[in-house]
């Protein structure tokens, strides 16, 4: 039976039952948070090497120092040459491929020095990565600080990083005999892609991991699904364009035609299907690769334009400004492509071009991600 209640008790007055129970709240503030906070500083290391990785390997690529280390050793070859037998060693070892044989025959010992110590620093950085995200993840796992979920999310960072060891190395390899004098355009737009979607996962993880597990849930429901739409189209030919950037690199087809917007006198440059089979100009003519390219950068812009007038309409001031920046940044980036076509892909305007596209695709993320969970503005600043 209920207690008997006093005719002078204020009807709001608690009785000690209620006083006993706790006020009940959702399901996911009952549950265990986990270090978020500390996760995402150690994703945000993470991404800050991948993008250090990202334009070492650029580099290394423009200074032709990508052959300079023939062999494979991810735990021996961390220790460099530490005497001048051992540097006599390895540069024995480089006289032995193609590309010093057939270009670099006049090379001496310091100037091979210059180019090993590139490589050496590009596969040092990927043995760094791969052990801060060891030394992270064993460590938040041991410690049970991980996130519900998210186990098998942080995991996947570490199963994409060996993936990428094993494509460095096949694309290592691919420029070592017969009569290769650089590594196959197929491999390194395979190695540079892989290290966009690296970046793109931890990029993700990180925007996720910005605000409570109850904030997403409460955005995802008022997400913009037509923007959120165009900004994964967005998102995929970008993606495309970074692959076809890659193939240009990897057959220097940057420096065929330094000229704009015309390529050899015409729209098409002369000659695009020289090259038996057919399909095979597509991936290794200089002047075709380069007109896709270009074309694909339109393309994007163009996409880019769309998704910034589409997102006029968002009630959001958060998602407005970060299509208005994707459109910026797009824009920039294809200003320097066309420097870098004028200046014959010369290094620093090559990394230049190389990091704008690093900071294309994360605000391309970050439009899709503010599009799927957006970020309602205050009062004061705004819808």
């Amino acid at each position: 039976m209920a207690a008997k209640r006093s005719i002078f008790e204020e009807v709001g007055d608690e009785t000690p039952q209620t006083r006993r129970q706790p006020a009940q709240t959702g399901m996911i503030d009952q549950a265990k948070r986990g270090a978020r906070g500390a996760i995402r500083v150690w994703l945000m290391a993470l991404f800050a090497l991948v993008v250090a990785m990202i334009l070492v390997g650029g580099l290394t690529r423009l200074t032709d120092s990508g052959l300079s280390i023939t062999e494979w050793k991810p735990v021996t070859g961390a220790i460099p040459p530490m005497s001048e037998a051992e540097w006599t060693a390895e540069f024995v070892k480089y006289r032995q491929i193609p590309e010093f044989r057939l270009q670099n025959s006049e090379m001496t010992l310091d100037e091979f020095k210059s180019i090993y110590w590139w490589e050496w620093a590009h596969r040092q950085l990927g043995r760094v990565i791969g052990l801060v995200w060891a030394l992270g993840f064993i460590g938040f796992l041991l410690a049970g600080r991980i996130p519900p979920g998210w186990k098998g999310r942080l995991f996947v960072p570490g199963v994409l990083g060996a993936m990428q060891g094993g494509v460095g190395w096949l694309m290592v390899s691919s420029g070592l005999g017969g009569d290769m004098l650089d590594v196959a355009s197929y491999w390194l737009a395979a190695h540079l892609g892989l290290a966009f979607v690296i970046l793109g996962v931890l990029a993700w993880d990180i925007f996720l991991l910005s605000r409570p597990e109850r904030q997403l849930m409460q955005a995802r429901r008022i997400r913009e699904a037509g923007l959120l739409r165009i900004g994964t189209w967005l998102m995929c030919l970008v993606f495309l364009q970074i692959l076809l950037g890659a193939l240009v690199a990897g057959i220097d087809a940057g420096r065929a035609f330094p000229t704009w917007p015309m390529m050899g006198g015409g729209f098409l440059p002369p000659d695009p299907f020289g090259i038996e089979p057919m399909w095979r100009n597509f991936f290794e003519d200089a002047g075709l690769v380069q007109f896709m390219h270009r074309m694909t950068g339109y393309a994007v812009l163009i996409l880019a334009l769309f998704a910034w007038y589409r997102s006029r309409s968002s009630t959001h001031r958060r998602t407005r400004r970060a299509f208005d920046w994707t459109l910026v940044m797009t824009f920039g980036q294809v200003v320097i492509g066309i420097v870098a076509v004028l200046a014959q892909a010369q290094w620093h305007v090559a990394i230049t071009h190389q990091f704008l596209a690093i900071v294309v695709w994360v605000l391309v993320l970050r439009a899709r991600f503010l599009a799927a969970y957006p970020l309602a503005g205050s009062v004061r600043e705004g819808r």
